[in-house]
């Protein structure tokens, strides 16, 4: 099943090349509906957790090494990587590499700028239902998204947007700070590991509020903040993700600290790292307090992509390639 995305730097339509989808689409098309204990054994923490280490520390990983060109395989930019592509030596070491993100990703100069948080294929809607933009229920379950004890903040995001992130598993897998602002919150909602391959995503539905995932939630109207209104930043593991490792620098790569309640944040610092594989972040706004931006809004609706969300959902929902720091939308104002 094609499933096309559009590259923002060309617009050109793409088409994705999906890692291990014959094995996604049989967990959650034939042993899912056949088996659903073995179903829940297999999205568990700790088979997530063999399987990653099997593909990027193990035998596959040894594989790709040795027979392999992983670097033009996966696409990947060797001026890009702080370390020399010698010593990106197996798979773990490409999935967690860095790079040199202050000359190859520059952050937008306006204040009001919302960035990216991650490379990755972006979609964006709305909870409003009279938004053209409204998608309810498809990517997470709103109820289900900020964990059963956080209600204060299903009050505060209500009728808001949201945009959603997925990382394919040759990207730069360090997440980066959306927005500038202080923390008013962070936890973390134990869950699943399902995958977030599109298959996955449509065969299952509202995946991302069930599997394992951290919240922060960003003050950004404060001062040398976006001045966005709250936004909840929500990084989603997935199938082979072992973890979410909160590594804030505000230089480079430099000092990295854990997040926690009343730092600030700074706009376009790295924050987080996935441990390998393919994974999603999901960012949350108040309504009305942003403006996303135009070509990804029309990118959306191009008519000549073949598209898994597009054909499942019954909506144009064509994703839009972006790299993490590029500007994605504008805050507005309180009285905006």
């Amino acid at each position: 099943m094609l499933h096309n995305y559009i590259e923002r730097d060309t617009r050109q339509i793409k088409a994705e090349h999906f890692y291990a989808d014959r094995a996604v689409q049989f967990l959650y098309a034939g042993i899912r509906e056949r088996s659903a204990w073995l179903f829940r054994r297999l999205t568990s923490a700790r088979i997530s957790s063999v399987l990653a280490y099997m593909n990027y520390d193990g035998i596959l990983s040894n594989k790709m090494k040795n027979y392999l060109d992983i670097h033009r395989q996966l696409n990947i930019d060797p001026q890009e990587c702080l370390e020399s592509a010698a010593d990106l030596d197996t798979l773990r070491k490409i999935f967690e590499r860095k790079i040199r993100y202050w000359e190859c990703r520059p952050l937008p100069h306006d204040p009001a700028a919302i960035v990216a948080p991650a490379d990755s294929r972006m979609l964006f809607g709305s909870f409003q239902e009279e938004s053209s933009l409204f998608i309810k229920g498809k990517f997470f379950d709103y109820e289900e998204m900020f964990g059963n004890n956080k209600h204060t903040w299903l009050g505060a995001f209500q009728d808001g947007d949201f945009a959603v992130f997925r990382l394919t598993p040759e990207k730069y897998h360090y997440n980066h700070t959306p927005v500038a602002g202080k923390v008013i919150d962070f936890y973390q909602i134990q869950g699943d590991f399902h995958s977030c391959n599109p298959h996955a995503v449509v065969s299952l539905v509202t995946p991302y509020s069930k599997n394992k995932r951290v919240v922060t939630i960003i003050d950004t109207d404060v001062a040398g903040g976006t001045q966005a209104g709250l936004v909840a930043m929500i990084e989603v593991v997935a199938l082979m993700v072992g973890d979410i490792v909160q590594c804030y620098s505000e230089k480079k790569y430099e000092n990295p600290v854990a997040v926690g309640t009343g730092m600030f944040l700074n706009k376009g610092c790295p924050k987080s790292l996935f441990r390998p594989g393919s994974s999603t972040v999901v960012v949350i706004f108040q309504k009305n307090r942003v403006r996303f931006a135009d070509d990804i809004a029309a990118n959306m609706f191009y008519p000549d992509a073949e598209n898994i969300f597009s054909r499942k959902f019954g909506k144009a929902l064509v994703e839009t390639e972006i790299k993490v720091r590029s500007f994605i939308a504008s805050s507005r104002s309180n009285a905006g």
